[in-house]
């Protein structure tokens, strides 16, 4: 008898009997391996004790070739070597040149003053014979097309902004980032490439960086280095100079479609799925209050301005901005923005003056540009004050991320009210999260639709109506993916039913 209880049999095994404490069992299939052909080797991976994970293949020397080359794109990415400066074409490089000749001799024939009061096309007119002139003096000899050329580049420089007007009126582009006088970006079909253009040294940008600012009241200098400004077109400018921009005078322009965008578009370009749309619709047309949630170039204030598509043309739309930059589709609008203090530290009109003042001029519908501190506050007083409808878009990951923003953003104001009370209040205001995303293909999706139902305890309850889900990404880098519905009954189902919507909403979400 064992000390476990059973009698010793041959090999230390009875008939039928499980092996003894300690005896492990063989765990490769078949015949078991003779002892001569035992080693002390490790089995090799892939054998049938350890098979390969699906999809590795250990037969060539690399590995997985998947990770392979995973690996061969890291080390180009390493070792690349990236210039700064952008190659200017002979072309565009002799009329530069030429251009440095004749500017100086230009500016003694013309009386600033007077040329400031002419358009473009009167004051191309007036430089042509200067302009012959000047190159008589200089002896030198121009074709048509380079004449047309550096007439152009001059008048752009005395009235335009200079090398940036090229890029201004290139439709493809959508964003440029000047970064100091030697290096400009631009941003055309979601992808950043070097713009062909240089300034003549920091002087020369330091002063059309001015010359943008002053067309709307601002001013830039070494006191107040930091100034956002609108071009006449609605174009986003942000400026940053030195001492704080180490690399000399930064502009960073967001420019804006002269065609106005609708979700139809947006829907047509992939932004989105036909029942995305119809809901989106539905929601800007019965006064839903919606808050645009993404990261920076993400399409928040395109999404907003297509929203105002829907707004009923009866109604009176209020606009609230740092920087002007919305352009609504309503024929009842009416654009509000801030003012920064003057060199005495007085005179600022802050976003939260305005959402005040805007509540004395019978608004239907108070939309704010974009929320970054305590307005937020007064923005949920407005939805709160009867005017449904109000929408305003702020920078966020996710939407419960956005949530947690909102609640920061009040919390960081002077306001003292307890966070159970702001999380009650966002939750009773804010009808859809819509958040947008910029992919690394340079697409731009909106990736969730997301209702906030309520309060439960101090949490805030969502519900998400729409998703985008990744599935892959095609050969030539685009991502690939589909626009799902959650199938579940809409919260906002009773705002959609009192302006008649309440069937086609519910089709739309299920």
């Amino acid at each position: 008898m064992s000390a476990f209880g059973r009698k010793n049999g041959a090999g230390g095994m009875s008939s039928g009997a499980r092996p003894q404490f300690g005896v492990a069992k063989p765990m490769r299939g078949g015949a078991p391996t003779p002892a001569h052909a035992r080693t002390d080797k490790p089995d090799p991976v892939g054998s049938d004790q350890f098979p390969p994970l699906p999809g590795e293949s250990f037969d060539t020397p690399g590995g997985n070739p998947a990770s392979s080359d995973a690996m061969a794109r890291l080390s180009d990415r390493a070792n690349a070597v990236h210039s700064g400066e952008a190659e200017i074409g002979g072309f565009e490089a002799s009329v530069h040149k030429i251009k440095e000749q004749v500017l100086p001799r230009l500016l003694e024939r013309v009386d600033p003053e007077a040329a400031a009061t002419l358009s473009k096309d009167e004051l191309s007119e007036e430089f042509r014979p200067i302009i012959l002139e000047v190159l008589a003096e200089l002896k030198v000899t121009l074709n048509r097309r380079e004449q047309f050329a550096l007439e152009k580049v001059l008048v752009d420089e005395l009235l335009g902004f200079g090398p940036l007007e090229e890029l201004l009126n290139d439709p493809d582009v959508s964003d440029i980032m000047v970064n100091g006088p030697d290096q400009t970006y631009i941003e055309k079909k979601g992808k950043l490439v070097i713009a062909p253009i240089r300034f003549r040294d920091e002087q020369h940008l330091f002063q059309i960086a001015q010359r943008i600012v002053n067309q709307v009241g601002r001013r830039v200098d070494q006191t107040t280095p930091l100034a956002d400004a609108r071009l006449k077109d609605g174009s986003r400018v942000n400026v940053i100079v030195p001492p704080l921009s180490l690399r000399g005078t930064a502009i960073s322009i967001r420019k804006f479609s002269e065609k106005p965008i609708t979700i139809d578009m947006l829907k047509n370009f992939g932004s989105m799925s036909e029942q995305m749309a119809t809901a989106l619709k539905i929601a800007g047309a019965c006064r839903m209050n919606i808050v645009i949630s993404g990261g920076t170039g993400s399409g928040k204030t395109t999404m907003l301005n297509a929203l105002s598509k829907m707004i009923d043309p009866g109604e009176r739309v209020l606009t609230i901005e740092d920087a002007a930059e919305l352009r609504l589709q309503q024929p009842h609008w009416l654009p509000l923005e801030t003012r920064p203090a003057n060199l005495e530290g007085q005179g600022a009109i802050t976003i939260g003056d305005l959402v005040k003042n805007a509540l004395r001029m019978r608004p239907d519908r108070i939309i704010l540009g974009e929320i970054r501190g305590a307005e937020c506050f007064d923005l949920l007083a407005a939805m709160n004050t009867g005017h449904d409808g109000s929408m305003c878009t702020l920078h966020a990951n996710s939407p419960r991320e956005c949530l947690g923003r909102m609640e920061n953003m009040i919390l960081m104001g002077d306001i003292k009210i307890p966070k159970e009370a702001i999380s009650r209040q966002i939750a009773e205001s804010v009808d859809l999260i819509v958040q947008v995303k910029r992919l690394r293909d340079g697409s731009r999706r909106t990736t969730n639709v997301t209702e906030v139902i309520g309060m439960e305890g101090d949490v805030i309850v969502t519900q998400e109506l729409f998703k985008f889900e990744y599935l892959e990404e095609s050969e030539d880098g685009k991502i690939m993916g589909e626009y799902r519905s959650s199938g579940l009954r809409p919260y906002t189902l009773e705002k959609a039913r009192q302006f008649g919507f309440d069937q086609a909403y519910l089709e739309a979400c299920l």
